[in-house]
């Protein structure tokens, strides 16, 4: 599935020195016994420190396939030093989920590469989209969704949500797994659907993908999917022998906290005193950055800061969403008012109970919760589909990889737009399609 999503910031760390830690247990952990601080979940605990850095000990993979031509030609794709970069990238972006998503995988018993899946996703983004619709980072449809315990409605997309669409991956993975006997076929109809899988082992008598691959029994993405996992998989167990840079710190413990009231997050992060980004990347469901006027709603907040946040949301005295107030005047509607400040008739229902769109009365005062604020700078953010129709003039010492970072997409749906492969030699001042309004 492909993918498009925010500008974010090329960002770099620096690799841990090898052996300094080992992978132990991981264990539920209890919290204080506050009710609006529940427990978090699992922690991973190490021998040593620093954590983390038990990935320059090669793991012992679980999907077969790393001799197989497709996949040696990924991982001599990602070798180049556009691709190094990218997975370094992708890896620094991965840090506020991968733990969890981690000891999740391994509470579970699943392959160790399925850690990796959302590199390939969605570049460990919770924002992205691909060109078909596919969101969030697991890249979930809405048709998807139903089996899963996920919802879209006016004031969320959980298909953004790392904890829910972490939790539905693994448990289609695991159906996957039930109804095709192999990781392979598994993952292979998580990208290109199960009754694919079937209809081609049917055809070809075989249940074995690469030998399926070989057939050309699925499109070009499905088998190229498989491959690209191991490849990332098996370089980024192997950092130093791939130069790729990876700095793990300590998996952030993630907590569940009712809000009890409608709230803005910017402004109770304001309030409990931390960055703006902390609640926004943890909450990426909340399609406004408000929560829905639901008092029993949860938002996922780093156990480190969930005693500053559970006491920003119980102080009654502290305003945590901004309104506008729209007095009725002759001539208004519901539906013009909705257009007027950017949001629904239902969304502007809920904040004034009994309100009907027939009976409106002059001179009654409305309460608006003001998202055109929020929403003017992230319009893209209710968009279902991602279109190609910019232009990017390439500059000197660019590459597709290059190219792709910037506009966040990513380097393989860049090379199939624009009709070239993937480590193919740019000219200077070539003409390039990208994401529309980037």
């Amino acid at each position: 599935m492909k993918y498009f999503l925010p500008v974010i910031a090329v960002l770099i760390c620096v690799c841990l020195p090898a052996g300094a830690g080992e992978l132990v247990s991981y264990q539920l952990e209890e919290t204080a016994p506050d009710p609006l601080i529940p427990r978090p979940v699992r922690q991973v605990r190490y021998k040593d420190t620093p954590p983390r850095s038990h990935i320059e000990t090669p793991v012992s993979l679980t999907l077969n396939g790393l001799d197989e031509e497709l996949t040696q030609k990924a991982i001599a794709q990602y070798s180049s030093p556009g691709g190094r970069n990218w997975i370094s990238t992708i890896l620094k972006r991965s840090e506020p989920y991968i733990g969890f998503i981690r000891a999740e995988a391994e509470r579970r018993g699943l392959p160790q590469e399925i850690i990796y899946l959302p590199v390939i996703e969605s570049a460990y983004s919770v924002n992205a989209v691909s060109r078909a619709g596919a969101t969030g980072l697991w890249q979930f449809m809405r048709n998807s969704i139903g089996p899963y315990d996920m919802r879209i409605t006016e004031w969320v997309d959980e298909r953004r949500d790392f904890w829910k669409s972490t939790i539905g991956a693994m448990d289609k993975l695991e159906d996957n797994y039930k109804a095709l006997g192999n990781w392979e076929l598994a993952l292979a109809a998580y990208n290109a659907g199960l009754g694919t899988v079937n209809r081609a082992i049917k055809k070809y008598g075989t249940n074995d993908y690469w030998e399926l691959c070989r057939l050309k029994a699925f499109r070009n993405e499905t088998m190229q999917y498989i491959p690209r996992l191991i490849a990332v998989s098996y370089m980024i167990s192997r950092p130093r022998r791939f130069g790729i840079q990876v700095c793990w710190p300590e998996d952030p413990l993630w907590t569940r906290i009712p809000v009890g009231r409608a709230v803005d997050l910017k402004i109770v992060a304001e309030h409990a005193g931390l960055s703006g980004d902390v609640l926004k990347n943890a909450n990426g469901e909340l399609l406004y950055g408000i929560t829905p006027p639901d008092p029993d709603y949860q938002i996922k907040v780093p156990q480190v800061h969930a005693e500053a946040v559970a006491a920003v949301l119980k102080n009654q005295e502290l305003t945590l969403i901004k309104y506008y107030f729209h007095t009725i005047r002759s001539g208004d509607t519901l539906l013009g008012i909705a257009r007027r400040y950017g949001i629904s008739v239902n969304q502007i229902q809920s904040q004034n109970p009994g309100l009907l769109p027939q009976n409106l009365k002059i001179g009654v005062r409305l309460v608006i919760p003001a998202l055109r604020e929020i929403t003017a700078s992230g319009a893209s953010r209710d968009t279902d589909s991602v279109s190609f129709t910019g232009v990017h003039l390439v500059k000197r010492g660019e590459t597709l990889w290059s190219i792709a970072l910037a506009y966040n997409t990513d380097p393989e749906t860049l090379a199939q737009v624009n009709n070239m492969s993937l480590n193919g030699t740019l000219s200077v001042g070539r003409a390039l399609k990208t994401p529309a309004g980037r």
